[in-house]
Order: C-alpha cells, then structure tokens, then sequence
C-alpha cells in the first residue's frame, strides 16, 4: 500500500521520488497501510474545490477528503481507501516565507495535516489540536522538516 502522488502545478519544481518517501514514511510512522493520494495543485484549483466542497471562495493551504467514516467493512484482501489530500504549492510558498521556514517543510507539514485528517483526526477544539499539533511535530521530525509555526487555525 502507498501514497499515489500527483503534481499538477507549475509554482515550484517538487522531486515525487523525495515527496514519495516522505509520504509513504509518514503513514508507516502512523502504523497505516493503505491507498491514499496527494496532489499538489495551484491556487485556482484548491479555490474551485474550496468553493465547490467547502462554500468557501477562497484559497486555502490544504484539503482533506476521507474516504472512510467510522468503521469501514473491507472485503478480504481489498485494499483500504483512505482519501485525498489536496495541496496548494502557491499558498505553501506564501505561509513558508511568513512563518519563517523552509518551503520543503511548510509542504511536509500540509501533506502531515492533511494526512491526519483522513485518519480523522481535527483541531476543532482545544484539546483535539494540541493533540494534533504535537502528533504533526513528531512527524515532522521523523521527516527532518523544521516548522517554527503550524499556524493559528482552530
């Protein structure tokens, strides 16, 4: 089982080999074993699916869309469907060089992010975020990605 990763953006030149460990690295890390994919995409389309799914007409960093709620039913030797994680390099770039860290890692938190969330993890409350935050800082090290700020989203 692994990641399936998709660069359909022209912001910045990404190494899938790099991207591919990273992302296969990351659902090991979390004892997972299955199908999920990350696409890296530009502004407009992370708008358009914002818009479409969300209600919200704006860009945002990332998108989770799981494919599992609660307890999944799998057949005998179907593979599991986790979901997609939808990233936007442009909006990476632009919270990379705000909170004062490298692109590389603001992209590795975003992909970690979103990963999460397929698991269903969220940071709706207090509580559930700084679990959240601390599960994404010790992915990030695993990875060697140094983040200074995850951001405030609550």
């Amino acid at each position: 089982m692994a990641a399936h990763l998709n660069d359909e953006q022209a912001d910045l030149a990404l190494d899938m080999d790099v991207w591919q460990r990273r992302a296969d690295a990351v659902a090991a890390a979390c004892g997972v074993a299955a199908e999920w994919s990350v696409t890296f995409v530009d502004e407009a389309a992370i708008q358009a699916l914002n818009l479409e799914y969300r209600g919200m007409d704006k860009p945002t960093d990332v998108l989770s869309f799981a494919q599992e709620e609660g307890d999944p039913f799998l057949p005998p030797g179907a593979p599991r469907m986790l979901g997609d994680v939808i990233i936007s390099v442009p909006t990476a770039l632009r919270q990379a060089a705000e909170r004062g860290h490298a692109p590389e890692a603001e992209l590795g938190l975003l992909l970690i992010h979103g990963f999460l969330h397929l698991l269903g993890e969220d940071h709706d409350t207090a509580a559930r975020k700084k679990k959240m935050w601390a599960r994404q800082q010790a992915l990030l090290d695993g990875l060697g990605l140094a983040v200074k700020d995850f951001g405030d989203a609550l």
